[in-house]
């Protein structure tokens, strides 16, 4: 893939922003596609953003077309007009900051939880990245405002329910206009809960009074359902290295063989995150004593599980379909996406491009993927907690059989997870619900997509996690054996946040703290400085 990994992950609630000044470098918005690195950056860390001034040239001139157009006697949508089933009804100049206003009013209609404080900041950049293409016809005053917004580290309340990714996400870019405005809830940088006014106020940013078209150029977008692909690209990048790192210590703790990665047999079948995958693998076990041990023709094994031997199949399908969903996003962070829009000619044309299929369908394959990756994950648990699978450790990994239980519950925690994951993996992009007075009669539902794709990553990452958990206890019980120096190297820092093999103790928090440093990347870096960069 090739876009930035992040150092934490998706999993921050909305009150839990940082009042500290970022660290990050400045991320330029101007009228090309912002990075997932940019992406990252500002919804993660708190980029300062930077407007390029050239861009914004080019936004004062698509403004000067539209006011034009708005002392034209003919109508024009949503310049003139009233909006969706009411495209035709023609609005008096007079009325028309009430239309737009109105219309952010009556959009900002969400319902439910917050929405997590860097899925807003990724779909508010996003939204001020189309805005700075040009193609929008907004004034300039109102995309500085909008970025002001973002550097004070002010964060619109969003709710989970309202967007059915059609027009784009509706419901969600309206609650952060209307704090552009100046109303409805906000958090401050300290996470505080506030009013819009009041937060505008403390930071000396002049609420937006929206002139014609202004308000549909600001809730008309895939942003919402694209940032959370992006940071979800992200955060599969990490998780599908740390799949590899998880299956490699159980093909080495299950006495498994790592003859089968071999380069020549999987060139078999050339498929490139096949090919990574099981070329991580190889890196991974090179050197092991415990596979060493085992090797040659006295080993009793003809062929491992499926589980082990067909990993990189599995995790390289993943890969693939990271990769492709990663090229949608690349375009879709391309893209002015806004109805109406105005042309690099000078014209304003009503058009579909706000329809969130391709990225709604990319949203859905990942969960898929996500799913089927903890899946074939939690199957490799299970055998280390099976003595009749797990070639000489004691039944469930427990210090005294009989007394202890070891591991048992871990794995069904995994299977509870993946239970779950099975059930996210149904679709959202096929549903469609008509809206609008059969206006808006098909809709994507991409944010839904991605709503869930969110809980499946979270999912994913704590089965692998119980996987590293489990596999280094079998490590550390096929002692006096050694592992390969990079999973020792996982296993040992394991060691310095869970306990190894003992007594049965409160296994919880054990399982938390695993799932922290899978989480912030420290698996991954642990296995790498042995091998070297992992695909």
């Amino acid at each position: 893939m090739s876009h930035t990994e992040a150092s934490v992950t998706a999993g921050t609630h909305p009150a839990a922003a940082s009042a500290a000044t970022s660290s990050a470098a400045p991320v330029t918005v101007g009228a090309g596609a912002v990075s997932f690195a940019d992406v990252v950056a500002v919804a993660r860390h708190d980029a300062r953003i930077v407007l390029d001034p050239a861009a914004l040239t080019g936004v004062a001139a698509t403004r000067a077309i539209i006011d034009g157009l708005a002392s034209d006697v003919n109508p024009h949508y949503g310049i003139s007009t009233g909006f969706g089933a009411l495209a035709s009804t023609f609005i008096e100049s007079d009325r028309r900051a009430q239309l737009q206003a109105s219309l952010v009013r009556s959009h900002a209609a969400g319902s439910g939880p917050e929405v997590e404080r860097e899925v807003v900041r990724a779909l508010m950049l996003l939204r001020l990245s189309t805005l700075m293409t040009g193609r929008t016809g907004v004034r300039p005053a109102t995309a500085e405002a909008y970025a002001a917004v973002l550097n004070a580290g002010i964060t619109p309340v969003v709710h989970e329910y309202g967007s059915l990714g059609c027009s784009g996400d509706l419901a969600p870019l309206a609650h952060c206009a209307l704090a552009v405005m100046g109303e409805g809830r906000v958090r401050d940088a300290a996470g505080t809960p506030m009013g819009g006014a009041e937060a505008l106020a403390a930071a000396g940013i002049t609420p937006v009074v929206l002139a014609e078209k202004e308000g549909l150029a600001l809730i008309n977008g895939t942003d919402g359902m694209l940032g959370m692909l992006v940071l979800a690209l992200t955060d599969l990048k990490r998780l599908l290295t740390t799949a590899d790192i998880a299956a490699a210590m159980s093909v080495e703790a299950l006495l498994g063989t790592d003859a089968t990665f071999a380069a020549d047999l999987q060139a078999l079948r050339p498929q490139l995150g096949q090919a990574a995958s099981a070329g991580n693998l190889r890196a991974i076990l090179a050197g092991s004593p415990l596979l060493a041990f085992h090797a040659g023709p006295e080993d009793p094994t003809v062929q491992d599980a499926y589980s082990l031997r067909c990993s990189p199949q599995v995790h390289g399908a993943a890969r693939d379909t990271a990769d492709h969903a990663a090229l949608i996003a690349g375009r879709e962070l391309a893209s002015a996406v806004d109805n109406p829009v105005v042309t690099l000619d000078g014209r304003v044309m009503s058009n579909g491009n706000f329809h969130g299929a391709p990225v709604g369908y990319v949203l859905d394959f990942l969960a898929i993927a996500a799913a089927d990756v903890a899946s074939m994950s939690e199957r490799r648990t299970d055998r280390h907690l099976d003595a009749y699978r797990n070639k000489g450790l004691p039944p469930f990994l427990a210090h005294e059989v009989g007394v202890d239980s070891g591991l048992m519950i871990a794995q069904y925690t995994a299977a509870g997870i993946v239970s779950e994951l099975k059930r996210l993996a149904v679709p959202a992009s096929v549903d469609s619900i008509p809206s609008s007075a059969m206006q808006e009669d098909h809709v994507s539902m991409g944010w839904a997509a991605a709503r869930k794709l969110r809980r499946s990553i979270d999912g994913l990452e704590r089965v692998l996690a119980i996987e590293i958990m489990t596999a280094a206890r079998s490590l550390d019980l096929r002692a006096p054996l050694l592992p390969g120096a990079a999973t020792g190297a996982v296993r040992d820092l394991v060691r310095t946040v869970a306990e190894g093999p003992g007594h049965d103790r409160f296994l919880s928090p054990e399982i938390e703290a695993v799932v922290q440093i899978v989480a912030t990347g420290a698996v991954t870096d642990a296995a790498a400085s042995v091998t070297g960069p992992l695909a």
